[in-house]
């Protein structure tokens, strides 16, 4: 089996360190090719005598499957947890659902047990930690044979330490065994080389009390202003004809090289996916699907768009970190989640490499401060505004047992819940709610946009 580089170096590092310490932390950026490095991995270890099993835990059904796949190739042996099978592939969340019984495999075997995007499970401590860390400091981590951490994004906007991380005492950052980063998969020609592209438009009319009329030149000085949210303007119509219509002229220009390739939206709510596949469909006459966590055929729905020539799909949760569709290269982010951890991972999903003729990942979002600011700081594996800070610890309650879960769990990383009806419109918009509201914005002016090519690969 062909690894690259950066896998057999991880490979050799991690099973060096295993001679002393039981576990190893990988950052390496998205779509460098992490399942594939642990299934190795796991394979050598399995080879030596050195494991007897397999436990893999994920964010997703989706990646969750994923991962079963590729260790049943790699290990030439199932992976389902029936007996025979060296291992079995589990979710984050159902690890919240196995029973003292089942932990005792720990005690009573050898087992590698391998966190995916391990910056889900938050805390070190009984005062600090998320319900998905909780099970691993009380169960896997003093008791596993070895464990294996992966992310390529490791860090939480939350400031809370990931399980099993260890962190500089000097300026709390993170310290990782191995790092790969993008500009390394970029030159190794492991990842795309992304474009991240800014809308902005040069003329927009905010009207309150139907008198009250204020106007902006920029996107970005219409935010700095507390105007209006994000969240609203990606709904707006005359915003979103304008950033599909040139994500959809994208896309047709690089099939017209590489057939197969094909284009993510990001969508920020189930009504707001649906209003988007009525513009790709019915105004666009795009070849389009919807995948929401709603649907209990969601998993079927992103089979058959990885494998088939379809153009967009469409998503609300579904396809954001780990979920592997390589033929993706153009991405629309509308969604009203805004932190650099998600912007990166959402960036992941176009730079997977395929080896057709046309390697470029292109990302469309619209012209807001953060967004920028992330966009141009690409080359920081772990930015600086996001180190752990270690005074942030002085002010946990040692008497809070455990925090809420769903606050540490999913809300940074879903964008899949359904807000109240928005207090701004397109001036047309038939909706019978615009009358309530109190303003409307009218998007009149020319739309431009920004390039940024953070790397400048030499090939």
């Amino acid at each position: 089996m062909k690894l690259r580089n950066w896998q057999k170096e991880c490979v050799c590092l991690a099973l060096e360190k295993y001679k002393n310490n039981r576990h190893f932390m990988c950052l390496a950026t998205p779509a460098a090719g992490k399942t594939r490095m642990a299934a190795v991995l796991a394979k050598q270890l399995k080879t030596n005598g050195l494991i007897d099993f397999v436990i893999c835990f994920s964010p997703s059904i989706t990646v969750a499957d994923s991962i079963k796949t590729t260790f049943s190739e790699v290990l030439d042996a199932r992976f389902d947890g029936i007996i025979g099978a060296v291992g079995k592939s589990y979710t984050y969340q159902s690890m919240l659902y196995l029973n003292e019984e089942f932990w005792e495999i720990l005690a009573s075997y050898k087992v590698l047990v391998i966190f995916d995007e391990i910056h889900h499970c938050a805390g070190d401590s009984d005062g600090n930690v998320n319900a998905w860390g909780e099970p691993i400091l009380s169960y896997i981590k003093n008791k596993a044979t070895y464990t294996l951490a992966l992310s390529g994004t490791p860090w939480r906007s939350d400031t809370l330490p990931i399980t099993l991380s260890e962190y500089s005492d000097s300026d709390g950052k993170i310290k990782c065994d191995f790092v790969y980063g993008l500009s390394q998969a970029i030159n190794d020609k492991v990842c795309r080389n992304p474009n991240i592209v800014l809308i902005d438009n040069e003329n927009i009319i905010i009207t309150k009390k139907e008198t009250e009329t204020q106007t902006f030149t920029s996107f970005i000085e219409l935010f700095n202003k507390n105007i209006i949210s994000y969240s609203e303007l990606v709904q707006n119509t005359t915003a979103l004809k304008y950033i599909l219509s040139r994500a959809i002229d994208k896309l047709k220009n690089i099939r017209l090289t590489n057939g197969h390739a094909g284009g993510l939206i990001v969508a920020s709510s189930i009504e707001h996916a649906n209003n988007i596949h009525k513009l790709m469909t019915i105004y666009f006459n795009q070849d389009a699907v919807v995948v929401t966590h709603k649907q209990t055929n969601a998993a079927d729905i992103i089979k058959n768009f990885r494998q088939s020539q379809q153009a967009w799909v469409i998503s609300v949760g579904m396809i954001s970190e780990g979920t592997d569709i390589p033929r993706l290269q153009v991405c629309c982010h509308l969604s009203r989640v805004k932190t650099e951890l998600y912007f990166r991972q959402i960036l992941g999903r176009v730079l997977r490499i395929t080896q057709t003729s046309n390697e470029k990942a292109w990302l469309y979002t619209f012209s807001e401060p953060s967004l920028s600011e992330f966009a141009h700081r690409l080359n920081q594996e772990v930015p600086n505004q996001n180190i752990l800070k270690n005074e942030y610890f002085s002010s946990i309650d040692a008497n809070n047992k455990k925090l809420n879960s769903h606050a540490l769990n999913d809300h940074e990383y879903k964008d899949d819940v359904e807000e109240p009806v928005i207090s701004f419109f397109d001036q047309t918009d038939s909706n019978s709610n615009a009358k309530q509201n109190v303003a409307y914005i009218d998007i009149i002016g020319s739309f431009r946009q920004q390039v940024i090519a953070t790397f400048n690969s030499p090939f």
